[in-house]
């Protein structure tokens, strides 16, 4: 039994885990919505209202914090200069989750995660 232990592994390494979680926060921000796997939309989900909520802030200190987890300018850019201020007035709920079908190859479930504008 897995009591009290938080997050899925996805069966990747810590650094291939962080990695993967930064492309798959960068990609949402950039798109405004992807398609992927029902268990790694769950888990990136938090990841990203982590980073609207910093961007709400608006502060340098913010705009720090959230350079760790984006991994290209144009999109933190992107993030302060329009995804926060148009989330400015909603305390919380900044994506949406819609399940999708299985996948043909493997039927992993899949899911349409995008950001509530």
């Amino acid at each position: 039994m897995r009591h009290n232990v938080m997050g899925r592994k996805l069966s990747r390494s810590i650094k291939q885990r962080k990695a993967l979680f930064r492309n798959l926060a960068t990609d949402l921000l950039r798109y405004k919505r992807i398609k992927t796997t029902e268990a790694k939309a769950k888990t990136v989900q938090p990841i990203a209202e982590q980073l609207i909520t910093l961007a709400k802030r608006g502060d340098l200190h913010a705009r720090r914090l959230a350079a760790r987890d984006i991994c290209d300018p144009a999109v933190l850019q992107t993030l302060f200069s329009e995804i926060g201020p148009a989330l400015e007035k909603r305390t919380g709920g900044y994506t949406r989750i819609y399940k999708l079908g299985p996948r043909h190859g493997d039927a992993a479930k899949m899911a349409l995660i995008e950001l509530v504008m």
